[in-house]
């Protein structure tokens, strides 16, 4: 056996283990132990004495969440040797990875392969796993979130059966499992369609708030990859397009992108939100300052090196997921708000689209998309901005990111996903005793 273990057992012993906190240091929790399995059979094995000590489990990747959705006073489990690439299919042009490998590792090796994923995120320290499991996504017109272009997986279930799951393979399984929230089980690897390393070409380009909303539907219809960043306090917004190009590359210089994507973006952001959490009233004049810092840029390069960016400043961040009809209706709701309310917002609101899925609990299942989330620098009082802005999100059928701070509940969500019952039905029959359960997933998906 393989398997890592830290921490006392035993029912009697909950929560005394050593403390676990997430990225954003918002939520904690104290497992009884800590295992790190080497396989899905060791893991397997770590369920049934779970099982056997009267503990519930959850499994954490690199922490990315804002919600408690990983936290547990039960097993703690960690993926940290359920990495690397199990096998790679050029003929089905699939690759197969163990579910602890981070997105970073991974884009670097399909890379280094002549592979890419079709679509991602803007920032690749999670898990593959954590990532599909809360549905992490990028923007696009035409290609979804990460979890919708797996092709597989293998879940390893309460009672320790592993089951492999895919669209001819345990199909109703596979419906749920690509966005399983850690209800269903604990995934172990993850099949994904990849293709041929493309280059893509960024055009980012500074625009005032009107026009973005006048034609953000002609924005979106137009490139592959559309998104948007809204300096509240300002009229100030930074667009960016990024679209398939022939080539050749032309990278950002190392020098002027060093300066932009981390001076910039993280040194001196990080220095300003200092500023504006110590003196509130400054925020509106950083603001103005910060939103005029970046300029116009055009670059070409592989996916991974156009969609990712660092995130160094660490923050607190809630999103919703809005039918694309209603973004900018919301958003000229959101901007009244700012303006007409005390509240004083550092972190400019992003704004991202997605096709329609046929996943579950995708946050675009069934409907056209638009991502609205919004951000405040770690430390700052964040429940009146968040509140305000998910009582506008919620009036338009938002649905909430998995892994973003929110207060909806069962009760909500049942309405606002069609496919709802079929989820917690097959939880039911997947985890009748509820071993993976915790307090966040008791709110979400009831008991």
């Amino acid at each position: 056996m393989s398997t890592r273990t830290a921490g006392p057992t035993g029912p009697g012993s909950a929560g005394t283990g050593s403390p676990w906190r997430n990225w954003a240091g918002n939520v904690t929790s104290r497992p009884v132990r800590e295992v790190s399995p080497a396989s899905a059979k060791e893991l397997a094995a770590e369920l049934r004495r779970a099982t056997r000590d009267g503990l519930r489990v959850k499994t954490v990747g690199t922490g990315h969440s804002f919600t408690s959705i990983a936290a547990t006073d039960g097993v703690l489990i960690r993926p940290d040797l359920l990495t690397g690439i199990r096998r790679i299919d050029r003929e089905a042009m699939t690759v197969t990875v163990e579910s602890g490998t981070p997105l970073k590792r991974l884009n670097v090796a399909l890379a280094r392969e002549g592979l890419s994923l079709t679509n991602m995120g803007d920032i690749m320290e999670q898990t593959v796993a954590g990532a599909t499991s809360t549905g992490t996504h990028g923007t696009g017109r035409d290609s979804a979130s990460i979890a919708a272009q797996i092709r597989a997986l293998e879940l390893v279930t309460a009672d320790g059966t592993v089951m492999t799951c895919s669209e001819k393979e345990n199909p109703e399984v596979f419906a749920a499992a690509r966005i399983g929230l850690g209800a269903l089980g604990v995934v172990t690897a993850i099949t994904f369609a990849v293709e041929p390393v493309f280059l893509l070409t960024a055009r980012e380009e500074p625009m005032r708030f009107d026009r973005v909303i006048a034609e953000f539907d002609q924005l979106h219809a137009e490139n592959e990859h559309f998104e948007f960043y809204w300096f509240p306090h300002t009229d100030n917004c930074n667009t960016k397009r990024n679209n398939r190009s022939a080539g050749p590359a032309a990278p950002l210089p190392r020098l002027g992108g060093w300066f932009e994507d981390e001076f910039l973006s993280n040194g001196v952001f990080q220095a300003a939100c200092s500023l504006g959490r110590a003196v509130p009233p400054a925020i509106p004049a950083i603001a103005r300052i910060s939103s005029r810092a970046l300029s116009a840029r055009t670059y070409t390069d592989i996916p991974y090196k156009v969609f990712t960016s660092p995130r160094r400043v660490r923050f607190l961040e809630m999103e919703y997921a809005l039918p694309r009809e209603a973004a900018t209706a919301a958003l000229r709701e959101l901007k009244a708000m700012v303006e007409g309310s005390p509240l004083k917002v550092s972190f400019p609101v992003e704004v991202r689209t997605a096709p329609a899925d046929d996943i579950a609990l995708s946050t675009a299942s069934g409907r056209e998309t638009a991502y609205i989330a919004v951000h405040l620098y770690r430390g700052t009082p964040h429940r009146g901005y968040f509140t305000a802005v998910e009582r506008i999100m919620t009036a338009h059928g938002g649905r909430p990111h998995w892994g973003k701070v929110h207060t909806r509940d069962a009760a909500y969500l049942a309405e606002a996903y069609p496919r709802f019952a079929e989820f917690t039905a097959l939880r039911d029959r997947l985890d009748p005793d509820r071993l993976f359960a915790n307090d966040y997933l008791r709110r979400v998906l009831g008991d």
